[in-house]
């Protein structure tokens, strides 16, 4: 790294944070399950890579070495290494539901109260409060999260499986209409108005989700409107979860309702959180997926009531809303 930042070229500051980010970072984490997880003494691991994530944004920068390790990762735009690392580890505990039943690290992490003669002796569902406790493991603390945040997650449901997934039966009936960041803001702002003024029939609802976080808490609001008229607004506050789980929630509660109603044949929902839209025709494995897979049943019964029957996706930036 240091010969390619000096040579007779050097290379820019977003080549080296790529190259930071794409080659260094997976080796120096790589296995971070077998000490990064709860009561496991890390102190002295944290110390080796904030020294090296130091080391590595100010080769980044160019800048002194004197330089505070927050700042010079902010400008560097390099999360701090510990966010990373629970970044990674919340996504790691969907890994052992996508094996089989009968994996062995799934039988480790039965938590069933029952025993057979199937069971595994080392199961969890065999130990006592107090032996859970005073265990330091990595599968007891993905066990415990991993049932918390995934309570219905099914690697296999039908909603995903290949020639059935809305993207294979349905793929025209729904669309995502994107903001063109090269465009002005007052255009986006035409387009919206025009999209409510064009789709004021009885058979077309309007849906529109908005969500925020403050002091840890999530809200999220939601409109339905039927011939430019609100129908329906709801509120919605939830405690230590992501804006993009909030704002997922809000459609399905609104889309399901618009799907029940049998007038309606047209559904427009406007909201600046495409990418959590995006997340309901995702047929890979993510942590919404129980969202996804609700949203995706009510679309197949609503796109098989009528030929006529579609769903548009209209991003809003929210600084319009």
């Amino acid at each position: 790294m240091k010969l390619l930042g000096n040579s007779s070229r050097s290379i820019s500051p977003i080549q080296k944070r790529q190259l930071y980010r794409c080659c260094v970072l997976p080796i120096a984490l790589y296995g971070f399950q077998l000490w990064f997880y709860n009561k496991a003494p890390m102190a002295y691991h944290m110390k080796l890579l904030n020294k090296m994530q130091r080391r590595a944004t100010i080769w980044i920068l160019g800048a002194f070495k004197t330089s505070p390790s927050e700042e010079i990762e902010a400008i560097a735009g390099i999360i701090p290494i510990k966010f990373h690392l629970q970044k990674l580890a919340k996504c790691s505990l969907i890994h052992p539901f996508k094996l089989p039943e009968n994996h062995i690290v799934r039988n480790l992490m039965n938590d069933s109260p029952c025993r057979n003669i199937t069971s595994n002796p080392h199961a969890i569902g065999f130990l006592t409060n107090q032996q859970r406790n005073i265990t330091k493991e990595h599968i007891i603390n993905a066990n415990v999260k991993s049932y918390g945040i995934f309570p219905s997650f099914d690697p296999l449901h039908q909603e995903f499986t290949p020639g059935n997934c809305l993207s294979d039966k349905f793929s025209d009936r729904f669309s995502f209409n994107l903001v063109n960041k090269k465009g002005k803001e007052n255009n986006r702002a035409q387009e919206l108005d025009d999209l409510v003024l064009h789709n004021s029939a009885s058979s077309t609802t309007l849906i529109v989700t908005d969500a925020s976080i403050k002091n840890n808490i999530t809200t999220s609001v939601a409109h339905i409107h039927q011939t430019n008229v609100p129908l329906i607004k709801t509120v919605h506050h939830a405690v230590f979860v992501t804006s993009s789980e909030v704002e997922l929630f809000a459609m399905r509660c609104r889309i399901n309702q618009a799907c029940s109603k049998d007038s309606i044949s047209k559904i427009i929902v406007i909201t600046d959180s495409i990418h959590a839209a995006k997340l309901i025709f995702d047929s890979l494995s993510h942590l919404l997926q129980s969202h996804s897979a609700a949203i995706l049943s009510e679309l197949q019964l609503f796109f098989n009531k009528s030929q006529d029957n579609t769903i548009k996706f209209w991003e809003c930036p929210s600084r319009l809303k």
